[in-house]
This record gives structure tokens, C-alpha cells and sequence, in this order.
């Protein structure tokens, strides 16, 4: 299953960054620490090319502090980038933020050039609650789901510092299977747009494997890493009383109960990849999406040709484009 989730306001979204980009000079990313590469958005990397980032890793107290350590030095690394950890509760770490965009864009600040700084993130990362936390009051809409803020914001920290809001935004299409699981474990993604039981599982296959003891102490099991997900999952709910009538488990809330507990750290502080996990994984989807294209392609081609829309090639076609016009064979013309 590929998980995709782009609500309409999220176009908005898009549109109103490429309009305030223009008027920028540093750009703040809250991602989650529990799933930095996940949660870093491929389409505003492309919106704010050449604008100096600043990478805050939110909600560091419940990710792995190890693997936090690891991706702040991958994030660090990069030109023009900074990243810090970060509890969006914590005020003095809050405030750390401004001096981080102050090293970034040295020559703004004061009243002649006040430093104008966007923020952005995934649904659900905590953005709202880390502006409450740099203004001291309620100035942003905080809410334990995706998708609160709905339209861009522009809060005054200081006299010379301006902080643009913008809803949080996904991408229009997550090419990273993986990611697309561990932004729904996460609560990033509505929940009407995934199944809980598919997640657990993809959830439990990642901790099994990598924090079994965490499991096990949790749930009070043995031999986490030598059972399948599905029994683990079976395991869960029987362990948890998730049972139906007959002593049959409830398996989709055995799901809710493993995706809840990871997402309020009771199973304790968990990452769900590392900088080289989420790099092969990357570099998989990307390959994939590629050949997925190329299909795409050679199919619109070869109905074309078939449809004599286009003049047939003379030089050998690739086997995709073969394949694709034994997949339209038959078809009938379309109306002109």
C-alpha cells in the first residue's frame, strides 16, 4: 500500500510559500525527530533552493538520542544549513532558535533590515506549540492532529524579527514507501487516509528488528525477534485485552493500541531510521518512480503510435514500449 495524503489547502500552501519566499532569509524546518529524513519535505527543498535552512529536529525527549546525535551531524554537514534538537516546551532551547537564524543571515537585524523567517513543517510536528513557546502566549492554533493551521500567520517575536507561519504540508506524492508508514505512525497523516492494521504492522517489522527489548518490555513478551509482525501484532492485543466476542482478537485495535503507544513514547524513545537508512531507501524509491514513469511514458507513446497520433519510430523500441502496446492491444480508437 502507498500512502498519499495532500489535502487541498495544501496547494494553497504550496502557492503562498513561492510567493513569501521572495521576501525570506531563513527558513525554519520543524522535523520530527523520531523521523527526521521522513519528515523533511522534498517539495519545499525545492521551493526554498539557495535560502539558508535552519533543520530543528522537534520533539527530541522521544526519539533516540543516539540516532538524534547522527542526524544532527548528517544536517550540520550540509552548506548552508544548521540544525538543532528541540522540545517545543522547553523555552530557553526555543530562544535558541532566533540566535541560529541571526548566524545564518548575519546581515539582517535591527529596524532597517529585520529578519524575516519562515517556518514550515509536516502536519502534527509542533510548530504551533514551538510559536506559542517563542512568543509566550497563545499566538498559533496548537491541536494533537494533522492539518490545525490552515492559513499563513505572521507573528512579531521582536521588534526586528518577523516569523511567517504556514499550515503544515506534504508533498503531493510520497515516492518513499517507508516514509509513507512512519508519517502515519507518526499522526503527520489523517487517519482516514491509511489502515491502521498495515501500519502497525510495517511499525512492529521496524521495532522488532531494531529495539525488540523496547517491545518486549512493554508488552511483556519474549522472543520478539523470532515471531512474524503478525503474530507480534496477535500477541499485542492479546496481551492488551484488544479481544471480540468469541476470544477472537481485535487485530485493528491491537493497530491502535501499538500506533498510539509509540506516538506517546511509552514504549520509550525510539527513531524509526537513521541518515543511512533513510538514504537507501530514498535511493530505492527514486529508482522505482523512475521505472514507474518510463512505463507511464512508453505507454502514452505506444497509443499514440497505435491511435496514429505519432509516426511509428524506425529504430528498435525499448521493451517497455513493446509491452505497452500489447497492454492496448485492442483498444479502440478514441474520438477525435
Amino acid at each position: 500500500m502507498a500512502i498519499q495524503w495532500f489535502p487541498g489547502h495544501m496547494h494553497l500552501t504550496r502557492k503562498a510559500i513561492q510567493e513569501r519566499i521572495k521576501d525570506i532569509d531563513v527558513v525554519i524546518e520543524l522535523l520530527d525527530a523520531r523521523l527526521p529524513g521522513s519528515s523533511a519535505n522534498p517539495m519545499l527543498a525545492e521551493l526554498t533552493t539557495g535560502k539558508p535552512a535552519l533543520k530543528v529536529l522537534n520533539k527530541q525527549d522521544l526519539a533516540d538520542p543516539e540516532r538524534t546525535a547522527l542526524w544532527l551531524a548528517h544536517y550540520n554537514a550540509m552548506p548552508g544549513v544548521r540544525a538543532l534538537p528541540l522540545d517545543a516546551s522547553m523555552t530557553t532551547p526555543a530562544k535558541a532558535l532566533v540566535a541560529a537564524c541571526h548566524e545564518l543571515a548575519p546581515n539582517r537585524g535591527g529596524m532597517a533590515k529585520p529578519m524575516r523567517v519562515l517556518i514550515c513543517g509536516i502536519p502534527n510536528v509542533g510548530k504551533s506549540t514551538l510559536i506559542n513557546t517563542l512568543k509566550g502566549k497563545r499566538a498559533a492554533k496548537t491541536g494533537d492532529e494533522a492539518g490545525v493551521t490552515k492559513t499563513e500567520q505572521r507573528i512579531t517575536i521582536a521588534d526586528d524579527f518577523y516569523l511567517f507561519d504556514t499550515p503544515g504540508v506534504l508533498w503531493p506524492r510520497i515516492i518513499v514507501a517507508k516514509s509513507g508508514y512512519n508519517l502515519a505512525a507518526s499522526g503527520a497523516i489523517g487517519k482516514n487516509a491509511f489502515d491502521e492494521e498495515e501500519v502497525a504492522l510495517e511499525l512492529l517489522d521496524y521495532l522488532r528488528q531494531h529495539y525488540a527489548s523496547a517491545l518486549e518490555a512493554r508488552y511483556k513478551l519474549t522472543g520478539a525477534t523470532t515471531q512474524t509482525d503478525e503474530e507480534l501484532l496477535a500477541d499485542i492485543g492479546r496481551k492488551r485485552g484488544a479481544l471480540q466476542s468469541g476470544g477472537h482478537i481485535n487485530l485493528n485495535k491491537a493497530a491502535e493500541i501499538v500506533i498510539h503507544d509509540f506516538r506517546s513514547a511509552v514504549m520509550g524513545r525510539l527513531t524509526l531510521e537513521t541518515p543511512e537508512q533513510f538514504a537507501q531507501w530514498l535511493a530505492e524509491g527514486k529508482k522505482m518512480d523512475a521505472e514507474r514513469q518510463l512505463k507511464k511514458d512508453a505507454i502514452e507513446m505506444a497509443r499514440l503510435i497505435k491511435f496514429k497520433k505519432v509516426p511509428r519510430p524506425e529504430q528498435p523500441r525499448h521493451s517497455d514500449a513493446r509491452e505497452a502496446e500489447q497492454r492496448i492491444d485492442g483498444e479502440e480508437s478514441p474520438a477525435e
